[in-house]
């Protein structure tokens, strides 16, 4: 009935956040590298870095962490993590971790061999690292509409069949598994459709390999789902997400998103002889398998986020703050990815610096000219984030993009009319913005802690 946007929860904790000079920001940047990663959080007005461990909790998960059960091995909080994992993916060994990237580094540590190929829709950054590191090809196959900012399309994040089974055709030699990130993060934080999951699984079937959701959001693409896709609308987000798992045969997750947690993930799949040299490098990296490196009230912290996520308020605000955010910058000409993705708004960076070529890091310069001008901190992802080959050479990533992604249940709407409203003034001085040259180059996920100089 009525248009404005609510939070649909009250807030009964504050924490203050500190205004900076614009001299005070300028010293802390270039005592960080120039590399908006390397600031101080305090030095940060709005911080749209990641939504990754940095939202807030609620009453329930507090209470929650209450309840930790902080023995070593077989903790009752374990046994309500699994319970929780298991009733929305259904799949028999539910592993726990300390992140999601712990999860990707045990399973691909498990099962890779140098040679091998893991197709996905597109591979996020720790993902592709810790495939890479194996010496394994990630092979990105996300459809053609999922590279084209500007375009609408309702699942730009979806897995282009047709070369998908060229692949397993062709390669299916060296491909131990598929992968499927559900949203594609790298790719705008678009989803990916039910059909399209079930297209991926009818060819793995065929072709006899498993299929693994990279699951970090899958609330807000079971979301998407219910919102776009016809013949869904009636499912509630708890029953598409579990079809959506039901077409795979395992899955991992960093609990920091959609489990509504600040740290923790989970490895989840059925074959046993997998998860026991999984188990094994479970025990000599992150600890028992029934902790996996996080305390008990971590693991409870999570159980209590996996039920809240699914519901259907929460989710409708969630995604609503995204298009509220990017039809904002719309109005006033920004050009960002669209349509706007579940937990971000990304910077179309090459449409708003056309001056700036990508190997000069455009979406740089608009981060940098951000964080200068409103004290707000987002995220490169392009060339920086993507442009290094394994051999060490560099070319242009397949977008540049800035995220600037809205941590859950942090900020209000007055935050963010603040955002848009930063965005809008560094656009309004665009073309005085130039490009930068990166000075440290560290070899692996080189965007975390590499430093800069502008170009002059």
């Amino acid at each position: 009935m009525f248009k404005t946007l609510i939070e649909p929860f009250r807030i009964k904790t504050v924490e203050p956040i500190r205004r900076t000079t614009p001299d005070e920001r300028r010293a802390a940047l270039a005592a960080a590298g120039n590399n908006v990663f390397l600031l101080k959080a305090e030095d940060v007005l709005i911080d749209l870095l990641t939504d990754s461990g940095t939202g807030a909790m609620s009453a329930a998960q507090w209470g929650a962490l209450l309840q930790g059960d902080e023995s070593y091995a077989g903790s009752r909080s374990y046994f309500r993590f699994e319970e929780a994992v298991r009733n929305i993916t259904h799949r028999k060994h539910i592993i726990p971790t300390h992140q999601g990237r712990a999860a990707e580094r045990i399973l691909f540590g498990s099962i890779l061999k140098p040679g091998d190929l893991v197709p996905n829709n597109t591979h996020f950054d720790t993902t592709r690292a810790n495939v890479e590191v194996m010496g394994a090809t990630a092979l990105d196959l996300v459809i053609a509409e999922g590279k084209v900012p500007s375009l609408i399309h309702p699942f730009k994040g979806n897995l282009d069949l047709a070369r998908l089974e060229r692949v397993l055709s062709e390669d299916g030699h060296k491909v131990p598994l598929v992968m499927v990130t559900v949203t594609n993060n790298s790719g705008g934080g678009q989803p990916v459709s039910l059909e399209n999951i079930r297209g991926i699984s009818a060819l793995c079937k065929k072709f006899d390999k498993p299929l693994f959701i990279d699951a970090c959001r899958f609330a807000e693409n079971a979301w998407f789902i219910k919102q776009r896709e016809p013949g869904q609308s009636e499912r509630t987000p708890l029953e598409i997400a579990q079809e959506m798992f039901s077409l795979a045969q395992g899955a991992t997750m960093s609990a920091k998103k959609d489990g509504l947690a600040n740290i923790g993930g989970f490895l989840a799949l059925d074959r046993d002889d997998w998860a026991e040299q999984c188990r094994n490098l479970l025990i000599l990296t992150e600890g028992f398998p029934t902790y996996g490196g996080l305390a008990g009230y971590d693991l409870e912290a999570i159980a209590q986020g996996l039920k809240e996520v699914v519901d259907e308020d929460y989710l409708r605000y969630r995604i609503r703050v995204t298009e509220y955010v990017g039809e904002a910058l719309t109005k006033v000409g920004v050009p960002i990815l669209l349509p706007t993705g579940g937990h971000a708004v990304y910077l179309d960076a090459r449409a708003f610096l056309p001056h700036v070529p990508p190997l000069e890091y455009p979406g740089i310069a608009i981060i940098n000219a951000l964080y200068l001008d409103g004290g707000v901190r987002g995220v490169e992802i392009g060339t920086v984030m993507f442009g290094q080959k394994p051999d060490g050479s560099e070319a242009p990533a397949a977008m540049d993009l800035v995220r600037l992604a809205i941590p859950r249940r942090v900020y209000t709407q007055s935050h963010m009319d603040y955002v848009v409203e930063a965005v809008a003034h560094v656009y309004a001085q665009r073309e005085k913005l130039r490009g930068w040259r990166m000075v440290h180059r560290p070899k692996a996920l080189r965007h975390f802690t590499a430093t800069f100089e502008p170009m002059t």
